[in-house]
């Protein structure tokens, strides 16, 4: 690498550039991510949207020691770049390589782990009360629909002697594009020429007959419509908007700010995308893109493209739909994630992103449980995480029919410990009334949403990331499983492989060599006790397999099942240990954790010797 960039070894190295070599650092950094990115996967155009900003965040403020705080972190490319990590770019998401996130582990310039919205304001806060430095918080406006920023906003706002730099990076997206009424009156503000001529302070806005009253008429006008008065009513002094992406006037307006004191906010308009015409034409397709395969396929021989699981869910909802007007679509934020496009495109009437805002979301599905309608929430398992006291106390409690569908189950690849949805099992399964479905393949997933359209009381159906098996969906769409009733795949001898989800498919492999019965359970509440107990008849050992953390999970429920009796079979558990697995591939994140079907094959041998 030649030019600026390959002597940017740290923060400090773009203190003396002058405003000619900033500029033409941006242009050099820009191309990088780009050429990177595409080369080997990663978050593309959030990144792309925020460079001038870091180069001009980086360039005034001294981190390690100024504190910078990114709200989500997949827009921190330039940041781990500028930070040391230049070199290290092409591994980014990989096994052993960089975090797709900030991560306090990886580098001291990494103020604050992160990967979910809405958390930066407030931990921004408790940096700048409990160190030196000044403390900045980079927060986009998708998540400012969460409101966790609002409540961090609304503690912060209080004290007037806080050290804290809010930067809104508006533009107008999160993923998918966002949503809500602080969005859409920023951007309402941000294309108004009336805008303009109040900041310029025009005459033609406010009469001379009214100048007396100046400053009464401004502060109406101002919340007519400025942005800022909002965030001033929180108690921060608001600044902007300005060009994301003019290096020169964001370098001034840091530098203005940087020692003002207080809290305050800066807001600035940038572009996801940047630079790249594909990128800022379609921000949502380019969002998170995947390395080119090393070896093209041959035509000729390339099998059918598979369904995804979100996409099966996808179909099934819109099926559902045309079948029951009480079906309402709901997500937070993960409309393309979640398979919902076609969905809101056909029933826009029942479809609602209600941004990132997962409580809301649980909440409000409660609220037309509640009026006799029958809302499907679709959800990425880590996510439901941040929903989960509206699951007990809005939903479980009043028994009100919602439907989880808990996508992103289990291990999920690249983005790492922070999105794995590794334990829903454990924090659902706990939780009375509710049925929670594990399907092990996309025809039973069908069937299990069915039953829970059918079921009077809450129910979640988890399935993982990804691709499904290719199994044919039911010939009668309609059709639904019997609730808490599992099945028996494979008869084989005295070791019964007890396998949930889309574990089955790794059981059946190594039931093969072990001459195992496998049992697709289906269900973690309720357990199949009948299918339970005639397993206990012929086996004296099983292996429960489960791509969920071991502690309290389906295992677990059977385990406690079979606590005191007189001759119980041997019971062991095989699932996500007892710590974060880090990104890489699924497989090798399996790997990591012991949950592969020569893992199981060995685990199950161990155990014959012990009661042999």
């Amino acid at each position: 690498m030649s030019g600026l960039l390959a002597k940017i070894d740290s923060p400090a190295d773009l203190k003396n550039l002058r405003r000619d070599q900033l500029h033409k650092l941006a242009a050099e950094l820009r191309q990088y991510i780009h050429t990177t990115v595409t080369r080997v996967g990663g978050h593309l155009s959030s990144n792309l949207g925020t460079v001038e900003l870091t180069v001009a965040v980086h360039h005034v403020f001294g981190s390690p020691a100024d504190r910078i705080v990114w709200d989500v972190g997949h827009q921190a490319y330039a940041h781990k770049v500028l930070t040391g990590r230049r070199d290290q770019l092409a591994s980014i998401r990989q096994l052993g390589g960089l975090s797709g996130f900030p991560q306090r582990a990886e580098s001291l310039h990494d103020a604050f782990g992160t990967a979910h919205a809405s958390t930066s304001i407030s931990a921004a806060m408790g940096i700048a009360l409990g160190g030196s430095g000044h403390a900045v918080a980079i927060i986009g406006d998708g998540a400012l629909s969460g409101g966790m920023a609002f409540e961090a906003l609304n503690n912060a706002g209080a004290n007037k002697n806080l050290d804290l730099l809010v930067i809104l990076n508006d533009n107008d997206m999160s993923i998918s594009p966002a949503v809500g009424a602080v969005r859409q009156n920023l951007a309402r503000i941000l294309s108004s020429t009336l805008y303009d001529k109040v900041r310029a302070g025009s005459n033609q806005v406010i009469p001379p007959t009214l100048r007396g009253f100046a400053a009464k008429a401004e502060e109406h006008l101002k919340g007519m419509v400025l942005p800022g008065t909002l965030f001033e009513e929180f108690g921060f002094n608001y600044f902007g908007p300005i060009d994301g992406h003019d290096l020169n006037v964001l370098i001034d307006t840091l530098r203005n700010l940087r020692d003002r004191g207080g809290p305050r906010l800066l807001h600035v308009a940038t572009v996801k995308g940047r630079g790249y015409h594909a990128a800022e034409q379609d921000p949502v397709k380019h969002h998170g893109i995947s390395a080119p395969p090393k070896a093209p396929l041959k035509v000729e021989t390339a099998p059918a493209p598979r369904p995804t699981y979100s996409q099966v869910f996808g179909q099934w909802l819109i099926d559902a739909a045309r079948r029951d007007t009480r079906v309402f679509g709901i997500t937070p934020a993960m409309r393309e994630g979640s398979g919902m496009v076609e969905f809101e495109k056909q029933f826009p009437q029942r479809y609602f992103d209600v941004g990132i805002a997962e409580q809301h979301a649980v909440t409000f599905c409660a609220g037309l449980a509640a009026s006799d309608q029958r809302p499907v929430l679709a959800i990425y398992s880590t996510f439901l995480q941040r929903g989960y006291d509206q699951l007990i106390h809005d939903v479980a409690i009043q028994n009100l029919p919602v439907i989880f569908a808990i996508d992103r189950a289990g291990f999920v690849g690249a983005d790492g410990a922070t999105h794995h949805g590794a334990f829903d099992l454990s924090f659902l399964r706990c939780v009375p009334n509710l049925t929670v479905m594990v399907p092990a393949d996309e025809n039973q997933m069908w069937q299990m949403l069915n039953a829970a359209l059918a079921c009077n009381g809450p129910c979640a159906v988890r399935y993982p990331r990804g691709a499904a098996t290719g199994a044919k969906l039911p010939t009668d769409l309609a059709s639904c499983l019997s609730i808490g009733r599992g099945i028996i795949s494979r008869r084989g001898k005295n070791i019964a492989l007890l396998a949930f989800g889309p574990m089955h498919g790794l059981a059946m492999e190594a039931a093969e060599q072990l001459d195992a019965t496998v049992a697709d359970m289906r269900f973690v509440k309720p357990l199949d006790h009948k299918l339970l107990a005639k397993l206990a008849v012929d086996h004296n050992v099983w292996l429960t397999i489960e791509e969920n953390v071991i502690a309290g999970g389906a295992g677990s429920a059977i385990a406690e099942l079979y606590a005191g009796k007189i001759k119980p079979p041997v019971i062991a558990h095989m699932g996500i240990p007892d710590r974060f697995i880090d990104h890489g591939t699924v497989a090798e994140q399996r790997q990591a954790a012991k949950l592969t079907a020569a893992d199981i094959v060995a685990k199950a041998r161990q155990l014959r010797k012990l009661i042999a």
